[in-house]
């Protein structure tokens, strides 16, 4: 189960957890605790982040129309193994 919590600076925190306790009325609720995002020696680097673009259109743009040049190699049987070796391979 993920659950999504927002900190106090605006990002959210997920936690992953098997599964629910049996009784969630029993089960005790974590202490708030500092974070190291919420460091003030953090906060010029998480804004910082916050500024970039999510996306780099341009260097997309870039990558796509060297492969449709055939100047930047592609090799799909590479790919597909790379991703089988990340999603691990249940065979």
């Amino acid at each position: 189960m993920r659950i999504s919590t927002p900190t106090p600076d605006g990002l959210a925190v997920q936690r992953v957890a098997d599964s629910a306790p049996a009784d969630a009325a029993e089960a005790p609720a974590p202490a708030p605790a500092a974070t190291p995002l919420q460091s003030s020696v953090m906060q010029p680097a998480l804004q910082a982040m916050r500024e970039m673009p999510e996306i780099d259109q341009e260097k997309i743009d870039m990558l796509r129309d060297a492969l449709a040049k055939g100047e930047l190699p592609f090799d799909p049987a590479k790919l597909a193994g790379l991703i089988q070796r990340f999603h691990g391979s249940e065979q």
